[in-house]
């Protein structure tokens, strides 16, 4: 009756997942993409290049070494935008090799182009020019396209002087001198590591704080180390306008502040992918922002369309986006499935790295909910020592009453992998006695648990003792 069972409109993590899922369970699938895209943003112009430039940054300044070797060290003395790209354009071409042959294997079609519906059922696939248009039919469609930076009206982008996150990547030297509007994740990220390369960067927030959602002493680590870096921050305050000029740009403050700066990078946050989709031809709509509303099955309001990824909001992470996708084909192919996990670690890969998964110590303390904190510091650990990470360090959130693990976060070298031992042990329905009785490999980073778990439980312990008394 239809040409393809199930059909998936975009090729990030989301649609590569539900693609690979559905192809597993018999069906005749195919995933419509542009031809310079496969792999979607995550892997062109998001995650996996942002993620290669901070390691390239980390391995050509020498920055995680200079507590061994001294301020001065460095790997490369004059770093160019050729050395971070050389690396980038690497990883990039091997994972389209990796998508290509998954998709292969399982026999996925890839149709190249841009989709739109031309009714719920029918996609159009064309280039530039509608005439070319391919139509196909599908029995149930997924829509995973993503998101692309927000660019706001009143701001003049040129990709060269005022950029957003996936310019940053093609800029042609590393700038002297960069403004950073928006101290969300992407923004963080970017300015962490153009500080490593000795760009003097200024952050500028309208709100009071950066990283709302993740924990405040965490925070107040990561800005204490910007700093050093010599990151100005500019809470509070907002943009009037941003002056370009022969040799850069003028950022001027509502307060009245000027900045000057080789260039300037808007964060505003992300718009979905859904402008060229047609999704009233299909009897849909997005939001302001792009985003699709879903079910708890990830169906839109049209029964057999689905939508993964970004482009139905939070989290939009890569790694949820991978759940989102195979659990919408599995539902969208009558497999029983699994809710969807709540407890997901977020990653957040500035320089040093943020990782955390459960409650944070103001949402505890907003819900009334009692905990003691136990803390390991990567100094204090032969791991720390070896590896010169005397900043790191690792939080445990427990709960007095029954010992279980309220929340995990992490600050340092290696942060989002540390983070899912304690993600598995609170999955589990785990306390920390599993941690302080657990034998750890000697000397390692993930040795902090225990210490970080019997750091907790003497206190405990302490107070146990005094109420005792009473």
């Amino acid at each position: 009756m239809y040409d393809f069972d199930f059909l998936v409109l975009g090729s990030g993590p989301g649609g590569q997942k539900a693609a690979i899922a559905a192809a597993k369970l018999g069906r005749r699938v195919a995933i419509v993409e542009k031809r310079h895209m496969v792999g979607g943003v995550c892997i062109n112009t998001g995650t996996i290049p942002s993620k290669t430039l901070r390691e390239a940054v980390l391995y050509l300044t020498g920055l995680n070494q200079r507590d061994l070797y001294g301020a001065s060290y460095r790997v490369k003395d004059e770093i160019t935008v050729a050395d971070l790209g050389m690396r980038t354009q690497h990883v990039i071409g091997r994972e389209i090799q990796v998508i290509r042959s998954q998709l292969s294997r399982n026999h996925v079609t890839m149709l190249e182009g841009t989709g739109r519906f031309l009714d719920e059922h029918t996609i159009g696939i064309g280039e530039q020019e509608r005439e070319e248009e391919k139509k196909v039919t599908a029995g149930k469609i997924v829509i995973a396209t993503g998101t692309s930076p927000a660019r706001p009206s009143t701001v003049e982008f040129d990709d060269r002087t005022v950029i957003d996150s996936d310019a940053i990547l093609h800029l042609d030297q590393v700038p002297d001198t960069l403004v950073v509007v928006g101290a969300g994740v992407i923004g963080i990220e970017y300015a962490s590591m153009f500080a490593a390369l000795g760009t003097k960067v200024t952050v500028v927030e309208r709100r009071e704080r950066m990283l709302e959602f993740c924990d405040l002493e965490i925070v107040e680590a990561l800005k204490y180390h910007l700093r050093d870096l010599a990151v100005t921050f500019r809470f509070g305050e907002t943009v009037a306008a941003v002056e370009r000029r022969p040799h850069g740009a003028l950022t001027v403050l509502e307060s009245g502040k000027k900045i000057p700066a080789n260039c300037v990078m808007y964060s505003a946050g992300r718009q979905g992918k859904t402008t060229e989709l047609c999704l009233e031809e299909a009897g849909l709509a997005a939001d302001d922002r792009g985003r699709i509303e879903v079910d708890e099955y990830f169906r839109t309001a049209v029964p057999h369309i689905y939508a993964v990824g970004d482009v139905i909001g939070f989290p939009a992470l890569a790694a949820t986006s991978m759940e989102q996708g195979r659990l919408a084909a599995q539902h969208a192919c009558g497999e029983p499935i699994a809710d969807m996990q709540q407890l997901q670690p977020i990653g957040i890969y500035t320089i040093p790295e943020i990782s955390f998964v459960g409650k944070s110590e103001d949402e505890l303390t907003r819900e009334k909910i009692p905990f003691e904190v136990g803390i390991s510091r990567y100094r204090e650990l032969a791991r720390g020592q070896i590896i010169g990470d005397s900043y790191g360090m690792l939080k445990l959130l427990v709960s007095p009453d029954d010992r279980r693990l309220l929340g995990i976060h992490v600050f340092g070298t290696g942060a989002t992998e540390l983070v899912h031992i304690g993600q598995t042990v609170m999955g589990c329905g785990g306390t920390i006695d599993y941690l302080v009785n657990a034998v750890f490999n000697y000397p390692t980073l993930a040795e902090s648990y225990k210490v970080a778990a019997l750091d907790a439980m003497n206190k405990m312990r302490a107070i146990a003792e005094l109420t005792a008394e009473l």
